[in-house]
């Protein structure tokens, strides 16, 4: 079986949640990685989140400034390159930027909207997995998985 990602984003805890919602821990009890793509806003989220999977996680614009993550992460997995960023910009000409960042990424994982993305067109994989615990004006909380392997990347947005 494929490698396995969960993606997160968004997550606020405790500003918006007191915790992850238990709907989403049987995905991370089979994750292989876990990506979380800022705005942790309690950097111990990290540590609870590592007990499942390796985590990769970007800082958010509301993350502490002393959480001591980085802006941007550029990564391999499963032969699959994956850049991760918090906030992708405006709509407008985000497949664009993010090419240009990230020239060498298959996949780029963001953040920031709370809006769930995915878009997997010219060989870039664009992924926003919106957020389990902030919908702000989305109908459903949202995660995403991504599965790579041997230099392929597919993904999907689920529903909690």
């Amino acid at each position: 079986m494929s490698p396995l990602a969960v993606i997160i984003a968004d997550t606020h805890i405790s500003r918006r949640a007191r915790s992850l919602p238990e709907e989403l821990i049987p995905h991370l009890e089979s994750a292989d990685l876990i990506l979380h793509a800022g705005d942790l806003v309690e950097p111990s989220l990290l540590q609870e989140l590592a007990i499942y999977a390796p985590v990769r996680a970007v800082r958010g614009n509301v993350d502490p400034p002393d959480s001591n993550l980085p802006e941007t992460l550029e990564f391999d997995s499963g032969g699959v390159a994956i850049a991760m960023i918090h906030d992708s910009g405006r709509k407008e000409g985000r497949r664009r930027r993010l090419k240009k960042r990230f020239p060498d990424a298959r996949v780029v994982v963001f953040g920031h909207s709370h809006v769930p993305f995915l878009e997997d067109e010219d060989g870039l994989l664009l992924l926003n997995p919106g957020s389990p615990t902030d919908k702000r004006r989305q109908p459903r909380h949202t995660f995403a998985l991504l599965r790579v392997e041997q230099g392929r990347a597919r993904a999907e947005i689920l529903t909690l």
